[in-house]
């Protein structure tokens, strides 16, 4: 079993979607909308990649 890998992402990259342009399987699975701004952190439902937001700042969470 391989280690997934937490995918750091910033407020830049939003709104989040897997797989992000610019990956490379960026194609791979139809396009999914994560809502990491409240949390933080957000788990792809296609593919199990985490995502995870370096800057978060939980004052500009979204509730």
């Amino acid at each position: 079993m391989t280690k997934q890998t937490k995918i750091e992402v910033t407020y830049d990259d939003l709104p989040l979607s897997c797989p992000m342009r610019g990956q490379t399987n960026w194609n791979s699975h139809p396009k999914v909308m994560l809502p990491i701004e409240a949390t933080g952190e957000a788990k792809c439902p296609y593919c199990g990649a985490e995502y995870v937001l370096k800057d978060f700042d939980p004052k500009r969470a979204k509730h």
